[in-house]
């Protein structure tokens, strides 16, 4: 692979998907921390509670999800750019 397209490769995952991680990392937070108010508020009233519940966990889900395409996508550069480096 040319060091061009190594390039486009690394400044695609660098200024398009990394941003696009963190703003979907950064929403998974907000549902988590959205989800603690939820249960708080909602602490006399079971069914309350239980949305508050699943919004914490959704969030959890959505925190390791983003986590594991951040690990997978570098893995998946760092092939190319030991591709594209000749090694």
């Amino acid at each position: 692979m040319s060091a061009e397209a190594v390039k486009l490769i690394n400044n695609i995952k660098t200024f398009i998907i990394n941003p696009i991680i963190g703003f979907m990392f950064a929403v998974a937070v907000v549902m988590f921390l959205y989800g603690i108010v939820e249960y708080i508020y909602g602490a006399d009233n079971e069914d309350k509670r239980e949305v508050g519940k699943n919004h914490m966990i959704y969030g959890i889900i959505g925190m390791f999800v983003m986590i594991g395409v951040y690990g997978i996508l570098n893995l998946i550069s760092g092939f190319w750019y030991e591709i594209g480096s000749g090694y």
